[in-house]
């Protein structure tokens, strides 16, 4: 409700004060959240570290739109060494799940590797498994 101001004044502190609540409970939506703060800097000071960690959290308990974020973060090298193997891993698993921009950006992704690469991708996206949600 605070992120977006819905009955309540949009305050991003408060926002990011909840989302943690929840991300610490292990909840994806909350961990995504987070990360999408961290990325922009709302509500926080703008970290592309932290907010893949965050979005790692998420994209592991199988959340498409984290797993997107991620595999953004991986392209581009925002927060972490840039990996278009790791990108195109977590875009394909978005992509699997029928996320029409994942699958463009595996796209865009595959253009940018050798073969080798792209195997090895196709590999790490069909061992991949998501881990446990909080009960």
């Amino acid at each position: 409700m605070y992120d977006k101001g819905q009955g309540v004044t949009r305050d991003y502190v408060v926002a990011v004060s909840w989302f943690r609540k929840a991300a610490d409970q292990g909840f994806a939506a909350a961990q995504l959240s987070l990360g999408v703060m961290y990325e922009n800097g709302l509500g926080v000071a703008q970290h592309f570290m932290t907010a893949v960690s965050w979005y790692r959290r998420a994209a592991d308990q199988g959340n498409t739109a984290a797993q997107l974020n991620l595999g953004i973060m991986y392209d581009n090298g925002w927060g972490v060494a840039q990996n278009y193997v790791i990108a195109h891993m977590w875009f394909s698993l978005a992509a699997a799940m029928g996320d029409r921009d994942a699958a463009r950006s595996q796209d865009v992704a595959a253009a940018k590797m050798t073969p080798a690469q792209l195997a090895e991708a196709q590999r790490l996206a069909r061992e991949w498994e998501p881990k446990s949600t909080p009960s």
